[in-house]
């Protein structure tokens, strides 16, 4: 199962060849398990992933059921569904824009290139488990954009949401810009393949890199707040649950701006309530805001 782009896969979590015996596996499960115990000074976090790779690959049928990719990628593939379609009378969310399109694009031209030629299935399993990390990344982002598009389209008519709104150069993309009752926001939606911490108004962890998302977010939304003559309440960084402790984050207020990182699955509820500290826009200067955003914020 590919849980994410960036995961490590199971064997990569143990410590060995994908080739590797059954006594060969075995023996690096217990010595992962020894390494990583929080009794004996190892980390929690991977002693978890350590006994999630060994349910994975510990048995011989569920060893070839992941050997041969069970999970046929439809998580990967992108339905092209266009922001702010319609399905049922439920009314949706207005949206412009197609969220994760512009990487997708990106990941398909790089995998092309990468490749030497073009790929079977670019979105295959162990096409991807095989690609370089900043393929990987690419495809982590776009999926990480589409779900937080879905946990967002039945917010109702009075949210309007764009989706990879141009930022300034060629590959700066703001993930989505959310004009809500409580305010107008700026989110950014990650997936570094791990959990993350912060240390003081940045995100931190091993999986993070060189990474600096608040920073990459809020010069981001500079651009945006000046193209179109706007004001942002708040900034929001989107993270699948698994990755936060908390649900929901405060970071404090950075360059003026109130910042919080969230669980996608706490995104409604806050959006719903606003982010603490965030400017309450209403009345004219709500429809003020929504005209400028539309005349001024272009989608990739």
């Amino acid at each position: 199962m590919l849980d994410s782009p960036l995961s490590a896969s199971a064997y990569e979590v143990l410590g060995v060849a994908p080739d590797v015996d059954d006594d060969g596996l075995r023996r690096a499960y217990r010595v992962r398990l020894r390494e990583t115990h929080p009794d004996t000074g190892g980390d929690a976090a991977a002693f978890i992933r350590v006994q999630h790779a060994w349910d994975l690959i510990g048995t011989p049928q569920g060893r070839l059921d992941y050997d041969r990719d069970r999970d046929d990628g439809s998580r990967l593939q992108w339905s092209g569904r266009a922001a702010g379609s319609r399905s049922g009378t439920r009314p949706r969310t207005a949206s412009f824009g197609q969220a994760g399109a512009w990487r997708r694009a990106q990941y398909l031209r790089l995998a092309r290139e990468w490749a030497e030629g073009d790929v079977a299935d670019p979105y295959a399993p162990a096409f991807v488990r095989s690609a370089p990390w900043q393929l990987r990344r690419l495809l982590a982002d776009a999926l990480a954009e589409e779900d937080t598009a879905r946990a967002m389209d039945d917010l109702g008519i009075g949210f309007t949401v764009w989706h990879d709104v141009a930022a300034g150069g060629d590959d700066d993309v703001l993930d989505h810009v959310v004009l809500s009752p409580t305010g107008l926001y700026a989110l950014v939606s990650e997936d570094f393949g791990g959990p993350v911490g912060f240390r003081r108004d940045e995100v931190t962890g091993p999986v993070v890199r060189d990474r600096m998302p608040v920073a990459e977010l809020l010069s981001r939304v500079r651009v945006v707040a000046r193209a179109a003559r706007v004001r942002f309440g708040g900034a929001i960084l989107v993270f699948p649950d698994d990755d936060l402790v908390e649900a929901v984050t405060s970071l404090g207020t950075v360059g003026r701006i109130p910042v919080v990182a969230v669980r996608r699955s706490a995104l409604r509820p806050l959006l719903r309530r606003g982010v603490p500290g965030a400017r309450i826009v209403g009345g004219t200067e709500l429809f003020d805001i929504r005209t400028r955003l539309k005349q001024a914020a272009r989608t990739r």
